[in-house]
């Protein structure tokens, strides 16, 4: 565990719909600042005010609240700290460690090629770092917008610890100056990032390992402005199976799609957890569970695959732990329009241990309310080596005592001496078209009696 009270915090774009990689930063980072006792803040960085739609910062809470990830105070919104901002880059400007670029963006492109061809990583050439003043007015009066950039220090280290990588070491001389405030006088990513890290007293930013390249930027910034500096952990990226990064060509669906599929919190949450995270508890944990038992020194530098069948199978665990009123609230609208309020409590205990997702539930609502199950040509076959009078009997055994499994099977093995898989299985194909499923004991419960007569009889001829 980490020492003392940890302040985190989860800083979404308000672009698209959370995924699961944005999840798991959040569940990470709400977890260690419970377990220290500290604080979770939510930012909204929504500078970008072209992408930046309001009904994605309304869903990206949905998202967290239906996940079970509160956060403390209320959301900070970058879009309304513009002044701070400002504040800060008079700082720096007033210190000598900004300038403003003309280059255009063709410029760059052009210049990064040539670096790249030439064998050098490619970094700002400093083409507009030494400008003089008559220099820019006539940059101005050609109607070019700047840019400012930070000027970064020559000859530096810039060094870290990074919780999950170790130590790291960067030299100024290879990452070049960077933007800070765009053109149309916006805060730059790297800039309003770090200021705000500083404002909130954010001590632990853990975040995807795609951002630990940003990281020396960041120190450089802070470190010119004064402001403390947080911990770092960047956490392995996630890749589907096919081992490249996990989109929508592999497999990935957003939180609120997985949602409207029927998945659980419970079992997003215990997948996301393993994600990264070396785990060795095989059972299905509460976030309680997870606060406790979180380690950072388990957070893994390999990049974690997610598995659609592992949360099937978290899935799994979460459906058939659910309460029985739980269960029926999750379902929602899925169940049999045949049944009273009685058969329907017997069809929900029914159908829980054979349920996933709802859509499994949907499939035995239909055995309820449809027609008599069709037969394919295997299943009527062991049907028909039943005999009629076997069914005969099992319809009789209905009509005296209705939906009584076990008075079925003891009517239709007295007629047949049937027993085993050729009693149960004709039966179990002849009243649901399937051979295995939910208990019948209770699932005939929840089936009109009538109809249990029709599906026998149609084979006792």
């Amino acid at each position: 565990m980490l020492a003392g009270p940890q302040v985190t915090r989860f800083a979404p774009s308000p672009t698209g719909e959370v995924h699961l990689g944005n999840a798991r930063t959040a569940l990470f980072n709400f977890l260690l600042a419970r377990q220290s006792g500290g604080r979770f803040l939510l930012r909204i960085e929504d500078t970008d005010r072209e992408r930046s739609k309001e009904e994605f910062v309304d869903a990206l809470k949905r998202d967290l609240e239906w996940l079970g990830i509160g956060w403390d105070g209320a959301p900070l919104r970058q879009s309304e700290r513009g002044t701070e901002y400002q504040s800060a880059f008079a700082e720096l400007e007033k210190l000598g460690r900004v300038y403003p670029c003309y280059c255009s963006a063709q410029e760059l492109e052009f210049s990064r090629r040539a670096q790249l061809a030439s064998g050098r990583a490619p970094r700002y050439a400093g083409t507009c770092r030494e400008l003089t003043s008559e220099q820019r007015a006539a940059q101005e009066r050609t109607g070019r917008m700047a840019g400012w950039r930070f000027r970064v220090n020559a000859g530096e280290k810039i060094e870290f610890n990074d919780l999950v990588h170790g130590a790291q070491v960067f030299a100024s001389d290879d990452i070049g100056d960077f933007i800070i405030r765009r053109a149309d006088g916006t805060a730059a990513f790297f800039f309003s990032n770090a200021v705000d890290d500083a404002a909130m007293g954010i001590t632990l930013v853990l975040r995807g390992e795609d951002h630990l390249a940003n990281t020396p930027r960041q120190l450089m910034l802070l470190s010119a402005l004064g402001r403390p500096t947080p911990r770092y952990a960047h956490v392995a990226l996630i890749n589907g199976m096919d081992g490249t990064p996990l989109s929508k060509r592999n497999g990935a669906r957003s939180v609120a799609q997985l949602r409207e599929e029927g998945y659980l919190a419970a079992a997003i949450n215990n997948l996301l957890y393993r994600l990264g995270h070396a785990s060795a508890e095989g059972e299905l944990l509460s976030l309680e569970a997870m606060t406790q038992r979180l380690d950072a020194g388990h957070f893994g530098r390999a990049p974690a695959r997610f598995d659609v069948a592992q949360l099937l199978s978290w899935q799994k665990q979460a459906a058939h732990g659910l309460s029985a009123e739980r269960f029926a609230q999750w379902l929602g609208a899925v169940r049999p329009s045949h049944c009273d309020a009685q058969q329907l409590q017997h069809w929900f205990r029914a159908v829980q241990a054979n349920t996933v997702l709802p859509a499994d539930a949907a499939a035995w609502a239909r055995v309820i309310d449809g027609p008599p199950p069709a037969l394919d040509a295997s299943a009527l076959e062991k049907v028909q080596a039943a005999g009629a009078g076997f069914f005969a009997a099992a319809a009789a055994a209905a009509r005296e005592h209705g939906a009584n499994w076990q008075a079925l099977c003891k009517a239709a093995q007295a007629a047949s001496g049937a027993k085993g898989a050729n009693l149960y299985r004709p039966l179990r194909l002849a009243l649901t078209g399937n051979e295995q499923g939910p208990d019948l004991g209770t699932f005939l419960l929840a089936m009109p009696v009538d109809e249990i007569q029709r599906r026998l009889q149609r084979f006792a001829t």
